[in-house]
């Protein structure tokens, strides 16, 4: 290889260390309304008194994914309770672990807060896919965080009408230590000869997630949280009325993880592009794959950066949030990993994800809920039918649907299907959602 193309290929995997250490963070709790938390925590910070009052606005898509789901340790659904908590106790330094701390005492003065009409939530006027922005004002005096873009991205402090903070855009570059990073000109198979030929130390980090995942996915194997699906695909197996067998373990495993998060369990998940769900849907079914092959820590290593970084590949053509299931696009990086542990190269790993696309694309997001573990369960079992598929040589051919024969091509065209076809179907399940409220 020339000097030249071993230079431009070292540039490409720092970024792609950075895309995996700025995507794949822990998170506790979904991160729509937690991001609002965070927005709160910060803003009382600056405040440096108990808000008297809360004054909060979310985009669309925020709200959107705010309004169903559990918060964890409240018991509770909703940005309302997530901004009082997040007010009250959250850790503005904690980024999406912001109410780590939080304890019964905060959650009643929280809904206290609520009770007495003093916490106020509405739809914001913007552009932004992803915004959230918080008020809070205590003693005559206020403070206004927003965030916009990413969950953490602070953009403005402002206190009693003085900018504290305001972004920078040119901070936000993909040279400085910020952990931005760029994917452009990367492709598919950039991303899996990376994941399988980059220095094993270069990329161990990604071993926390199959341990964070792992751990939500025992909490939620209890049927306590949420509808309990995963504990459903167990009992069912222990019945007979399910086999005991790779495909079963993946469900049941992956399912109560995601049952563990939405249903509000006070344990974090590893989340990807953002989304815990994603981050489980991308990592537990390659490490019970990885198990059941034996395989040793640097194997699986080097499958959870394939899964998690051909996740974020997938997702980096889209918007954050939009009326796409991640869900589904998370489940097409496993079904690279999952590929990848059962023998397959490059060619049946994109044959993998364009079995993928063929199968589940159009997956609508109506909102984060309980229910989504069902999306998470649906997503990885498409994930292991399609690596089957492809481990036979088989694939969904570039003559069908919106499948191009490159891969590439096929994750294009599915990003013109979420970010332009279906921006009238998010639309339409937000009003929906709003009028059910």
């Amino acid at each position: 290889m020339h000097k030249y193309s071993m230079l431009a290929k070292s540039l490409l995997w720092k970024q792609f260390i950075k895309a995996a250490k700025k995507e794949v963070a822990p998170a506790l709790g979904c991160t729509e309304p937690i991001s609002l938390a965070l927005a709160c925590a910060i803003a009382t910070q600056k405040l440096g008194k108990k808000p008297e009052r809360i004054i909060a606005a979310v985009s669309p898509n925020l709200m959107k994914n705010g309004m169903g789901v559990t918060v964890p340790g409240t018991g509770m659904v909703g940005m309302p309770i997530a901004a009082a908590v997040g007010a009250l106790v959250g850790d503005p330094t904690a980024e999406l672990q912001v109410l780590k701390n939080l304890t019964p005492a905060d959650v009643e003065e929280g809904k206290r807060m609520l009770d007495e009409g003093r916490v106020q939530v509405s739809v914001a006027p913007v552009d932004n896919i992803l915004y959230s922005e918080a008020r809070v004002e205590a003693d005559g005096h206020w403070v206004r965080v927003a965030i916009a873009d990413a969950h953490t991205r602070v953009i403005l402090i402002e206190k009693d009408g003085e900018a504290l903070f305001k972004l920078k855009e040119e901070a936000d570059d993909t040279s400085g230590e910020s952990g931005s990073y760029s994917l452009k000109g990367a492709t598919a198979r950039d991303v899996f000869e990376f994941a399988t030929e980059a220095p094993i130390e270069d990329i161990r980090f990604i071993l926390e997630a199959a341990s964070l995942n792992s751990t939500l996915s025992q909490e939620g194997m209890g049927g306590e949280y949420g509808l309990g699906i995963g504990a459903t695909f167990q009992r069912n197996a222990d019945r007979g009325l399910l086999a005991d067998d790779l495909l079963t373990r993946i469900l049941a495993r992956t399912t109560s993880a995601s049952d563990a998060r939405m249903g509000g369990a006070m344990s974090p998940a590893m989340s990807n592009s953002g989304s815990g769900n994603q981050g489980i849907a991308a990592t537990l079914p390659v490490v019970v794959v990885a198990e059941h092959v034996k395989a040793d820590a640097d194997t699986l290593t080097r499958a959870l950066m394939l899964s998690h970084l051909m996740a974020i590949y997938i997702k980096s053509y889209q918007n954050k949030l939009s009326a796409l299931c991640g869900a589904t696009t998370a489940s097409m990086g496993a079904s690279a990993g999952m590929a990848w542990l059962l023998g397959g190269d490059f060619t049946t790993v994109s044959m993998a994800i364009c079995n993928m696309i063929g199968d589940v694309a159009g997956m609508i997001c109506d909102g984060a809920k309980n229910s989504c573990a069902m999306k998470v369960s649906s997503s990885a079992g498409a994930a292991f039918k399609a690596v089957l598929m492809a481990l036979d040589g088989t694939r969904v051919t570039g003559n069908e649907g919106i499948v191009s024969h490159d891969v590439d091509e096929t994750i294009r065209n599915l990003a013109a299907l979420a970010c332009k076809g279906m921006v009238e179907t998010d639309e339409q399940i937000l009003q929906i959602m709003l009028n059910k409220a």
